[in-house]
């Protein structure tokens, strides 16, 4: 796929991820004690053979910019392409965030145009998934279509419908062919449990045809103008391939929480990291340290770590502390955080430089995680 180019639009502050999204983009958030979630996307791009990305970024984007840094752990940072940060551009008008993924396309035309690849695919960056883009290629060309979406089959009640008031989510209906027959955005009950994971592929001129057409209409809806409007009534033939492998959004504090709980199970850590490798910016630590007393079950526990009392279904982070006679189960510790002797957690998370105090109880109900936000101390 040397002759595609991938675009990441992170999306801006989510207040459906409370705390986790104060200071950090979704697409920056860490996961499974040593990924951010957009290393998904990235590295399934460049195990798809893309030599050239770039990650339009918004508001926030501070923590994600530290983390991509040259592009080095993905093997981007090249004399020719490579990773580009495209962070907002200010003016009087934009104070740091975009109206819609069309509003940030048109406003990197330039890097669009200065790229010599002849396809083009654009992402979100707050799916998990592990895979390549060879597949959607091969549809795109045996399919004859225009625009190739990528979908996934979701049984009711696996999305989580509440993420905002404005209605995100989109269905596609898919006939045997592959054709898009009918796009939803936003349904109370969908026709079909297509779920469009925000994947699409088309040609680069084509796009910035797409761009300017819809700059000079006043339009900043993707889904609602370009690819809704073309498959009931445009010129355009969009088709779509349905994804069958492991993969999970996270737009709310429950599916941040079941993501990272899900890569304890042996078979979700396979499909996410069995195939394809996960990069990810690499830090130096020393191995755990586990004091006479102190044991982890069932838990993925990253290195720097020091564990006096117990853990067990956990995730812990770089550099975590775990003191004398603590219990945390099914919880989430982020990097730097210092859990103090006597100590009881169960369905917590905690942000990074968390302290909690001696002989407190952190206790909440599975569907309701506890979530304290960075540098606090409880």
């Amino acid at each position: 796929m040397k002759d595609v180019m991938g675009l990441i639009y992170t999306s801006k502050h989510e207040t459906s991820l409370r705390e986790l999204t104060a200071s950090r983009a979704v697409a920056a958030l860490p996961v499974g004690g040593r990924y951010r979630m957009i290393d998904f996307m990235l590295s399934s791009m460049v195990n798809s053979g893309i030599r050239n990305v770039g990650v339009i970024m918004q508001k926030n984007y501070h923590s994600l910019m530290d983390h991509l840094g040259s592009g080095k752990a993905w093997d981007l940072h090249t004399r020719n392409d490579g990773l580009f940060i495209l962070p907002p551009f200010l003016t009087r008008d934009n104070v740091g965030s975009y109206s819609g993924i069309l509003d940030a396309l048109r406003s990197n035309l330039g890097y669009l145009r200065r790229s010599n690849q002849e396809y083009i695919i654009i992402t979100g960056g707050h799916t998990a998934l592990s895979t390549t883009f060879d597949d959607l290629m091969a549809f795109h060309m045996d399919s004859g279509a225009d625009i190739s979406l990528m979908y996934a089959r979701k049984a009711p009640g696996e999305v989580d419908e509440s993420v905002t008031l404005t209605p995100r989510h989109v269905y596609l209906s898919v006939d045997g062919d592959g054709l898009v027959t009918d796009l939803e955005i936003g349904p109370t009950q969908p026709k079909e449990p297509n779920f469009y994971m925000d994947i699409m592929l088309l040609r680069r001129d084509l796009l910035l045809r797409l761009i300017d057409e819809a700059f000079s209409q006043g339009t900043v809806d993707i889904n609602r103008e370009i690819l809704q409007r073309n498959v009931h009534n445009g010129p355009l033939r969009i088709c779509a391939l349905e994804y069958k492998g492991y993969n999970r959004r996270v737009e709310t504090i429950n599916s941040y929480y079941a993501l990272n709980m899900d890569m304890l199970n042996r078979d979700c850590r396979r499909e996410l990291f069995g195939k394809y490798p996960v990069y990810t910016k690499v830090h130096d630590e020393v191995p755990v340290r586990y004091v006479p007393g102190g044991s982890a079950h069932n838990s993925l526990v990253a290195d720097g770590c020091v564990i006096e009392g117990t853990v067990e279904n956990s995730i812990l982070f770089r550099g975590v502390h775990i003191g004398k006679d603590v219990h945390v189960r099914d919880s989430i510790i982020m990097q730097g955080d210092v859990i103090q002797s006597g100590v009881e957690i169960e369905h917590v998370i905690l942000d990074k430089h968390v302290t909690v105090l001696s002989g407190n109880r952190l206790i909440a109900p599975r569907l309701y995680p506890i979530v304290v936000g960075k540098n606090k101390t409880v």
